[in-house]
This record gives structure tokens, C-alpha cells and sequence, in this order.
């Protein structure tokens, strides 16, 4: 009996660090899935917090519209998600 014990008390952290590793793979995968959907003419919000629409893209970075006549360079990780359109409605 102690011997099952002693593996379940073994068994516990190393579940717990597994697990704590496999959610951090999947943020990683998930952040570098939307880098490469960037597309010019989305709506994407900052991870800082500000809205624009991108008009330029390239390697490493991201040119967001955020004003008329307002355009700011990001690094292209820094854009946290893309926001849908409101369609307007009839």
C-alpha cells in the first residue's frame, strides 16, 4: 500500500508540470496562428489595447490605421486579435 502511495505522490507534480507545459505549447501555437492571419485591411486590436485597421504588413511588422491620417508601426506580436466587422444592419 505505501508503495502506491509514494508513486501517486510522484506522479502528482509531474502531472501538474506536464499540464502546465502543454497549455503553454498551445498559447504559443495559438499566438503564432493569428501573426500569420494577419492580413492588410483587418480590424485588429493591440495587445496594449488600441484598435486599427492594418494597411501595411511585412516580415516584422504591422502599420495600423488608427485615425484618419494616423498610421503607427507595431511589431506584428504585438497584435493581440483581430476584431470581427459590425455589419450594418438593414
Amino acid at each position: 500500500m505505501s508503495d502506491v502511495f509514494v508513486l501517486v505522490i510522484l506522479a502528482l507534480p509531474l502531472l501538474g508540470i506536464w499540464l502546465l507545459i502543454r497549455g503553454q505549447q498551445r498559447r504559443a501555437q495559438a499566438a503564432a496562428a493569428l501573426v500569420e492571419s494577419l492580413r492588410v485591411g483587418s480590424d485588429v486590436v493591440t495587445t496594449s489595447g488600441l484598435f486599427g485597421t492594418i494597411v501595411r504588413l511585412d516580415d516584422h511588422e504591422a502599420t495600423l490605421l488608427v485615425a484618419p491620417g494616423v498610421e503607427l508601426r507595431f511589431d506584428r506580436r504585438a497584435i493581440g486579435r483581430v476584431v470581427e466587422r459590425d455589419t450594418p444592419e438593414a
